[in-house]
């Protein structure tokens, strides 16, 4: 069965969508079948990956291709409609084998205040009753119809009730962060909201109503995988003073403050199991760097800057051999970081 594993933080430019996309292809330059999901209304996943600027261009995917997106695909339960949902027909990533995406949706957020009154476990979700299980069992038909190994998600930067649903019906979450007062701030409140969404999702899988509807509600099995510390500028290979400092403030606040509260509400994997996959006691995953001008390639060719050739990054000579090293510099991290994910998932 495949792991759903979902890029969490309600903290914005913290380089989601770029994580998902670099970690996805390479974990399926590692063998592995992966299905990106854009649960971001802004779809910059799908705008990256297929290639389109602006709603006009992605309006004229959805006209082409009916049913080929998040939103429409969910439609039969959060429009009442007489079918089940079935699996999407994902799009094959162009450049990279084993790759699929499950396109997103501008106008997903219109189910938002439904699945949140559905939510609410209140005495209306008797209507409402297929609403919370009905992503979860979306995804999982995804899966079994392409025999994925991994299903990683991207999100919006929100407490939605779509991102609570998603986080709290998935296998594992990772929390991407830059060296900053923003992020270490958005860390100490989710040591408050994280409990409050997995005590609410216990109460959901206890309920008859929700464990027997057409799209079962599970029990959660959310656990940590770890954080990521990113687009901080280096200085003989090390985060220069300044966000050096913001980083240790990250580390410190994750293991210190958050980790024990995931850790007695059963969100962690086993102290062990981090330690195997050479994770030290801060649960950092990977530090990554500024992609610099890179990016800019990255994003236009629509490939990762540890993908990149020497055609496509266009330059010639001492200029060309320093962007090739920082590339393989990058494709070392991206190995290694998905290389602990790997490691990690086998244990959930």
């Amino acid at each position: 069965m495949a792991k759903k594993i979902v890029l969490f933080n309600h903290k914005g430019g913290v380089s989601k969508t770029t994580t998902a996309f670099n970690l996805s292809w390479m974990l399926a330059s590692k063998g592995k079948k992966v299905i990106m999901v854009d649960a971001d209304p802004q779809c910059n996943l799908t705008g990256l990956v297929l290639g389109y600027k602006g709603s006009d261009e992605l309006d004229n995917f959805y006209e082409r291709n009916t049913k080929q997106n998040l939103r429409d695909a969910l439609a039969p339960a959060f429009e009442s409609r007489p079918k089940l949902i079935e699996a999407v027909e994902c799009v094959p990533v162009n450049g990279r084998d084993n790759l699929f995406i499950l396109p997103g949706h501008l106008r997903l957020l219109e189910y938002e205040v439904t699945l949140g009154i559905a939510q609410e476990l209140s005495g209306s979700i008797q209507t409402l009753q297929n609403l919370p299980g009905s992503i979860n069992y979306l995804l999982e038909k995804t899966a079994e119809k392409y025999n994925a190994d991994y299903v990683v998600i991207d999100t919006n930067p929100s407490l939605s009730s779509i991102n609570q649903n998603l986080l709290m019906t998935s296998d594992f979450f990772i929390l991407p962060t830059n060296p900053d007062y923003f992020s270490v701030m958005a860390i100490d409140s989710l040591k408050t909201i994280l409990p409050k969404w997995h005590s609410w999702a216990m109460r959901a899988s206890s309920l008859p109503l929700l464990r027997d509807a057409a799209y079962p509600f599970p029990q959660p099995k959310i656990k940590l995988l770890g954080t990521i510390i990113q687009k901080f500028r280096p200085r003989g290979g090390n985060p220069t003073i300044g966000f050096k400092a913001w980083i240790d403030k990250i580390n410190n606040v994750v293991s210190s403050e958050l980790v024990p509260v995931l850790r007695s509400n059963n969100m962690m994997l086993p102290e062990q199991v981090y330690l195997e996959q050479g994770i030290s006691e801060n649960y950092c995953l990977s530090m990554i760097s500024d992609f610099n001008t890179l990016i800019a390639v990255s994003q236009n060719k629509r490939t990762p800057v540890f993908a990149l050739t020497s055609e496509q990054i266009g330059h010639v000579g001492t200029v060309l051999e320093r962007e090739l090293e920082k590339r393989d510099e990058f494709n070392g991290i991206f190995s290694e970081f998905a290389d602990k994910v790997i490691g990690l998932a086998i244990h959930g």
